[in-house]
């Protein structure tokens, strides 16, 4: 079912709501979460720079091998502990977690927790 626009202007108003309380700095950059009905998105953005540090979706073909959905809390599990691989990777121990206006439960959640999992401080 499609997404109302009245829903969607509810979620851009707690959006901003948000992203006026926190920010990616250097030391500390933003986890930011986008999911759609079948698919979710992750990315750690420096806001100073304006530069993405590190990505990861359900789209990607290492998360398709897997065999997991984007759709359930599984696969956004699975996504969360990915992308805090990467982080780890990269350098990166803690994060600013930006929910992107969606509330904090189901795949936002189990994404978070995921994250935490892998090692990632927020």
């Amino acid at each position: 079912m499609a997404k109302t626009n009245h829903e969607l202007q509810k979620r851009m108003r707690r959006k901003a709501s948000i992203r006026k309380k926190i920010a990616g700095r250097a030391d500390r950059p933003r986890l930011t979460v986008f999911r759609s009905g079948k698919h979710i998105y992750a990315q750690i953005v420096d806001d100073d720079t304006g530069h993405t540090l590190v990505a990861a979706s359900t789209l990607s073909a290492e998360f398709r091998a897997t065999g997991a959905k984007g759709s359930d809390r599984a696969g956004a599990a699975a996504l969360g502990e990915s992308i805090g691989h990467k982080a780890l990777e990269a350098g990166i121990r803690e994060v600013v977690f930006d929910r992107n206006g969606y509330l904090y439960h189901g795949r936002i959640q189990a994404l978070a927790d995921g994250a935490r999992k892998a090692g990632l401080a927020f």
